[in-house]
């Protein structure tokens, strides 16, 4: 999506009119404008000097963010920040404020003649205390000088008049000018009536003077937008503190020399120091020394991390003790820190679906008002009310209408509640996945990384008769060191921590799917799974149930053999993070049914999700299966897949929202709509908590947009004048106008003060207008012999797939069972043929 920064926008009807000028360009696929940060992101082949064109073509200014930087067209991090700094930057509050104070020290006299000296008999000079013609003439003046100083709004308002986009700008110069206008109509007609000596017209024309009307809406309006820049530049102050972040040097060893050289220069291989006290300029990795690290302004984390050679280093985060050196691994928009900048700025820069409603509203907003004023001017003179009464409800309707907190109610709302999520390290990467996230019905979780941290670990070893624990795990890692298997590591790490000497083995052979055999001293060594070892060796009955034990507790036991005998079990589990069970409780508090997504034997995986306290647990998933599962949870109801591998990318893709672990992949994270900084699950509650909170906002904020025109309009108009004498003055009506949009943005500030990890206001939301389908209970457990690998599940699970009667077959050569998901009866004769006839034997069927 190309980024652009938009000028001349006042109002949503503004950015109405700029997105519908883009989106007709041939080419362009989507567009979207947002006059919160005056930015807008195009989708599609149209260039930019097309789509710069069009929205100068539309009455605006337009330019493309992001020149290249310079070397090798990359943008520099101090670029890319000072960019969005300087799209931010509240220039229109300082000239605001400039012309406030000139229209007040001009209005107060104005006032003062046209009301302290008629309405209360506040005295005047004797050039003008008698003479109407002449206090009408200083009101003139006074007026036309205040319209001078505020200028803008009329070039503005009648330019969008000639581009037939009429903005908030056009009602304030219609509502304001005709006031004007009539009032020196008025003071015409009344120095005519002075000439002919008529004083009772003299008196009549006095009171139809609106000068102070019109010079009043002015610098209302003025009031109303400064305090809305105000609260709007607070909306953004999330996004603003990331920025100065961004440091703006870097102290790079060049020749065996330091050198100090701006952020820009720094290349990709480069070696960069930092001492103690100062900001990572850019992402690396440590080649020497050891510190702790304060990586809390980008995940939230207060507590250090620990760096030594070897780890990761992010930019923008603080080196607290040691000295360290490390390489450039990213630099420029490719860091961390620049890649946060553009989720959340681009989350900004999209709509969310329920700003649809208002930007409709808004695109024909301002000509229905415009005709609305018309028509109540025409009613009233055709009721028999004077020119001046019917005038005055015309431009009570003109200045009492307010497209733009039509406009800001949800990307002010969108802005902050972003700004909280980058601040407690969780990232949505579009206006879309904040609102969608609060309404998942079902999150699916995936085990390995998610749920557990990852890295298996050693949990139980049981040495057989005969054999010592020492020579176990002695053979254990004679095999497991060639090995590559996640579980292999597990052995060795546990090895290296207890200071085993590691041996080596002769004719090592890795046997997929089922395990290793080497020779050591002469002695013929195996390891593997049960099934596996039960080729190489003789396994008591005791210890077969020790191992079903383990298994029933989450662990995989592996079973080693020395000569053709059991020398024992080593168990080896994944073992489950601190926060798990506390975030899937908190889920399923909030009405969210969690499912548990793995890889593993039914057995082991149900343990898991045991201690876990998930819904529901589907084990067996190969890594190309994640997807089919989520598409099938997808018919239960709206479903967000959280993972951090390369495997849960298209599962990631394929849900409703995908949510990545932030310590997972590249490739999982550029996947998910939502990224998590801090790796932990608690966070994905605590993200489904905000967006509930900010789409709460949005609808407040709706509210407010829609009741105060629907109110205010007719009130304006004098709808309940003949009623009850109602009518509203069009000062009062300015000033109401002024104060909405602030209204709008103040309450969403409010988000600033949520606490998204306080479960106390948690409320299970009912889905009322989702029909969501019981999941299908018809399954059965076929327990089948000769699978090996990988390639005989396939087998099995292909052959099962194709039965019409079968929606799913989950099948685990480790255990050695299939399991059935069926959308219909079935024979179990039929389920056992077809699976045979693949030379596999069924053994039970349950």
């Amino acid at each position: 999506m190309k980024q652009y920064h938009v000028t001349g926008m006042s109002c949503a009807a503004c950015s109405a009119r700029v997105e519908k000028a883009v989106a007709g360009l041939p080419g362009v696929t989507a567009c979207s404008v947002s006059l919160l940060t005056n930015s807008m992101g195009v989708e599609g082949d149209a260039t930019a000097q097309q789509v710069i064109a069009a929205v100068e073509a539309a009455g605006y200014g337009a330019s493309e963010k992001g020149a290249p930087g310079p070397a090798q067209g990359e943008k520099s991090g101090v670029n890319l920040a000072q960019e969005y700094e300087d799209m931010l930057q509240d220039r229109e509050t300082p000239a605001m404020k400039r012309r406030l104070v000139a229209s007040l020290v001009l209005l107060l006299p104005l006032m003062y003649v046209s009301m302290g000296h008629m309405m209360w008999g506040w005295p005047l000079p004797a050039v003008l205390a008698d003479n109407h013609v002449s206090m009408g003439l200083v009101q003139l003046l006074f007026t036309a000088a205040i319209m001078v100083i505020n200028q803008k709004f009329f070039v503005s308002g009648f330019k969008g008049l000639l581009h037939r986009a009429p903005n908030m700008d056009t009602l304030v110069a219609l509502g304001s000018g005709a006031s004007f206008l009539y009032s020196t109509y008025a003071l015409f007609a009344m120095s005519d009536a002075q000439l002919h000596g008529d004083m009772a017209g003299v008196m009549r024309y006095m009171h139809e003077f609106y000068f102070e009307s019109a010079a009043m809406i002015l610098t209302l309006i003025t009031v109303g937008k400064m305090l809305e820049a105000r609260s709007k530049g607070k909306t953004t102050d999330a996004l603003k503190g990331l920025m100065k972040l961004a440091p703006r040097t870097a102290a790079v060893l060049r020749d065996g020399q330091e050198v100090t050289v701006g952020i820009e220069e720094v290349r990709i291989g480069d070696h960069f120091v930092v001492r103690p006290g100062e900001n990572i300029p850019v992402d690396g990795v440590v080649i020497a020394g050891s510190s702790a690290v304060n990586e809390s302004a980008l995940t939230g984390e207060s507590i250090p991390v620990d760096k030594e050679a070897g780890d990761p280093v992010s930019a923008a985060t603080v080196n607290q003790s040691g000295f360290l050196e490390c390489e450039a691994t990213r630099v420029g928009e490719d860091t961390t820190l620049s890649q946060i900048i553009q989720m959340v700025s681009d989350a900004a820069a999209t709509k969310a679906p329920i700003a649809k409603v208002a930007d409709k509203v808004s695109g024909v907003f301002v000509p229905v008002v415009i005709a609305i004023a018309a028509v109540t001017i025409l009613i009233w003179l055709l009721a028999g009310q004077s020119i001046g009464f019917a005038l005055a409800r015309g431009i009570s309707v003109l200045v009492i209408s307010c497209p733009c907190a039509l406009g800001l109610a949800t990307p002010v709302a969108i802005m902050v509640g972003n700004g909280m999520g980058a601040k407690h390290g969780t990232l949505f990467k579009t206006a879309v996945s904040l609102e969608e996230t609060g309404k998942v019905e079902i999150v699916a979780l995936d085990k390995t990384g998610t749920i557990t941290g990852g890295e298996p670990e050693i949990t139980d070893i049981l040495a057989a008769e005969g054999t010592t624990r020492e020579e176990l795990l002695e053979l254990a890692c004679a095999l497991e060191q060639k090995s590559e298997h996640p579980l292999a590591k597990a052995v060795i790490r546990y090895a290296k921590e207890t200071g085993l000497v590691m041996r080596e083995i002769t004719d090592f052979q890795a046997v997929p799917g089922n395990g290793l055999t080497g020779t050591l001293d002469g002695a013929a060594l195996a390891g593997g799974n049960l099934t596996f070892i039960r080729t190489k060796a003789d396994i008591p009955q005791a210890s077969q149930e020790e191992a079903m034990r383990l298994a029933e507790e989450g662990k995989t036991p592996l079973f080693f053999a020395r000569d053709g005998k059991l020398a024992g079990v080593i168990a080896v589990a994944d073992m489950i993070k601190e926060d798990s069970p506390e975030a899937v409780r908190q889920l399923r508090n909030m009405g969210i049914r969690v499912v548990m997504l793995t890889g593993d034997n039914e057995r082991t995986a149900k343990a898991i999700g045991a201690q876990a306290g998930v819904d529901e647990v589907i084990a067996g998933v190969l890594p190309d299966g994640k997807e089919s599962v989520i598409r099938a949870l997808r018919e239960q109801g709206r479903v967000a897949m959280v993972g951090d591998g390369i495997n849960d990318a298209p599962a990631l893709t394929r849900a409703d929202i995908g949510i990545a672990i932030g310590a997972g992949t590249d490739v999982a994270i550029d996947a998910a709509d939502v990224v998590l900084m801090k790796s932990r699950l608690l966070d994905v509650p605590a993200a489904i908590r905000l967006s509930r909170a900010t789409l709460r906002n949005i609808h407040e904020n709706l509210f407010w947009a829609f009741i105060y025109n629907i109110i205010g309009i007719p009130l304006a108009a004098g709808l309940w004048y003949p009623l009850f004498g109602w009518k509203l003055n069009p000062m009062f009506g300015a000033a109401a106008m002024s104060l909405s949009s602030f209204c709008v943005v103040t309450n969403a500030l409010r988000l600033n003060l949520f606490s998204m990890y306080n479960t106390a206001k948690d409320k299970k939301i009912s889905h009322k207008n989702k029909t969501v389908k019981e999941k299908n209970t018809m399954e059965r457990t076929m327990k089948i012999e000769g699978m090996m690998c990988g390639h005989c599940e396939a087998r099995v699970k292909k052959v099962l797939e194709a039965l019409p009667e079968v929606d799913e077959a989950v099948v685990s050569h480790e255990s050695g069972t299939a399991v059935v998901k069926l959308n219909a009866e079935i024979a179990n004769d039929v389920l056992k043929k077809a699976v045979e006839e693949q030379d596999y034997k069924v053994t039970e069927i349950a």
